[in-house]
C-alpha cells in the first residue's frame, strides 16, 4: 500500500491525497461505511459502489470471527469473495466490541477472555490470534488489537492501557511479518494510538506508534464521551507527530461536522455508524441541516428528500414518503435513509477533497459548518 499527496491546504492541516491498494485507489479524505458482519446493514455492493460511490467499506474481526467463522471465509477466499465487494477492505480488530462485553470478558497481558455474545461460548483474542483471523478474513488494511480505554478514565489507567496497547502492538507487528497474506494480494497494517485525554499520552503513544514505520496509523479512543472540543485538541497532538506521509485513520467519528473538523487538523480516513444507525431511527442528514423525519412537519411535504442530494433516493422520494416508511416501521424506509445518509456522508468528502485541491478549503469549510450542525 502506498500513500501519494496530492495537495495541502494553505490555511489549514487538511490536505488530499490517494491511498493505493491491490484491490484499487481511495481519494482522501474519505469516509468508510461500516459493514461490521459483512454487509452495510440493508444496503447491498451495488447502491455501495455505484449510487453512494463508497471506495472501500469495513469489516469486524470479532463479528466475523463469531459468525460466519473463518473456516466460512477461508473456503470462500476471503471477505471479498464472500460479500462480493471487490474493492479495498478495512478490519477493526475487535478490540472495541471486546472491551464493550462488560461482564462476560477477563483481560491478562496475553489478551483477552470473552464470552460470545451469541452463545456464550469462551473464546481468546490475543495479538498473535487476531493478526492471523484478519490474515484470514482477507482486508486490505488490518488493525493493530488495542485496549479502547475509556473516555473517562482517570491518568494512571489511561497510562496503563496505553503501556499495554504498545505491548500488544510488538506482538501484532511480529505476527504480521512472520505471516503471509492468504489470497494472492498484499495487505497493510495499521497501530492505534491511544492515550485518553491526556496530551502528554498521546504524545508517547503517536511516537511509539510512528516508530513501528507501518504504512498508515489511526487514533483511537476518540468519541467515547469526552467534550468535542477535548477530541479536537488531542487529534492536533497526534497529527503534529504522525508522519505526513502516511494515511491518518480517526476511529469511530462522527457527525458530518466532526469529520470536516478532523479533515481540517489533516485527517484522511473516517468511519462510523451513524448515518446508517441514525438513518434507521429517523435522522436525516441534507445539504439543508439535519431532519427528525418522524416529525409532523414532513407529513405532507412532498419535496425531495434532499434536492441537492447526490443519490437517487434524493430526488425519487419525497420526505412524506419517506416519513411514512419511518413511521410504519417499514423496511424500506431504513434502507432509503441509510442510502441517503452514506452518499450525504461521500458527497461530503468528496467535496471537502475538491475544495482542497482547488485552494478554497477554508472558506468553504466556514460556510458548510453551520448548516451540517443546524436542525431544521
Amino acid at each position: 500500500m502506498r500513500y501519494t499527496l496530492v495537495k495541502n491546504d494553505a490555511k489549514s492541516n487538511a490536505r488530499a491525497g490517494v491511498i493505493t491498494t491491490d484491490h484499487g485507489e481511495i481519494e482522501t479524505p474519505i469516509f468508510m461505511p461500516v459493514g461490521t458482519v459483512g454487509s452495510v446493514k440493508g444496503v447491498g455492493v451495488n447502491d455501495l459502489e455505484n449510487d453512494i460511490k463508497a471506495q472501500i467499506i469495513l469489516g469486524n474481526t470479532y463479528d466475523l470471527y463469531l459468525r460466519p467463522g473463518l473456516e466460512v471465509l477461508e473456503e470462500c477466499g476471503g471477505l471479498h469473495k464472500f460479500n462480493s465487494w471487490e474493492h479495498p477492505i478495512l478490519t477493526d480488530s475487535g478490540g472495541f466490541q471486546v472491551f464493550s462485553l462488560t461482564g462476560i470478558r477477563k483481560m491478562k497481558e496475553e489478551g483477552v477472555e470473552f464470552r460470545s455474545h451469541i452463545d456464550g461460548s469462551k473464546h481468546l483474542f490475543t495479538p498473535e490470534r487476531v493478526m492471523d483471523i484478519e490474515r484470514t478474513i482477507g482486508a486490505d488494511i488490518m488493525m493493530a488489537f488495542d485496549e479502547c480505554t475509556p473516555g473517562t478514565a482517570d491518568y494512571r489507567y489511561a497510562k496503563l492501557s496505553m503501556e499495554r496497547t504498545h505491548r500488544w502492538l510488538d506482538r501484532c507487528v511480529d505476527r504480521f511479518n512472520s505471516t503471509e497474506p492468504k489470497y494472492g494480494y498484499r495487505q497493510s497494517l495499521f497501530p492505534i494510538v491511544q492515550g485518553c485525554t491526556y496530551a502528554d499520552l498521546r504524545t508517547r503513544s503517536a511516537e511509539y506508534i510512528a516508530s513501528k514505520g507501518c504504512d498508515g496509523n489511526a487514533i483511537g479512543g476518540l468519541a467515547v464521551g469526552e467534550p468535542t472540543e477535548t477530541m479536537y485538541e488531542m487529534i492536533e497532538v497526534v497529527n503534529a507527530i504522525l508522519p505526513k506521509d502516511k494515511p491518518r485513520y480517526l476511529m469511530g467519528v462522527g457527525t458530518p461536522a466532526n469529520i470536516i473538523e478532523a479533515i481540517s487538523r489533516g485527517v484522511d480516513m473516517f468511519d462510523c455508524v451513524m448515518p446508517t444507525r441514525n438513518g434507521r431511527n429517523g435522522m436525516i442528514f441534507t445539504s439543508e441541516g439535519i431532519i427528525n423525519i418522524k416529525n409532523e412537519r414532513w407529513k405532507n411535504d412532498f419535496s425531495p428528500i434532499d434536492a441537492n442530494g447526490s443519490s437517487f433516493v434524493d430526488t425519487h422520494y419525497s420526505k412524506a414518503y419517506l416519513r411514512h416508511l419511518i413511521i410504519s416501521k417499514e423496511l424500506l424506509g431504513a434502507v432509503i435513509a441509510s442510502v441517503h445518509n452514506l452518499a450525504f456522508y461521500l458527497q461530503l468528502v468528496k467535496t471537502a477533497r475538491k475544495h482542497i485541491i482547488e485552494g478554497d478549503f477554508t472558506q468553504w469549510r466556514d460556510m458548510i459548518l453551520p448548516k451540517l450542525t443546524s436542525r431544521i
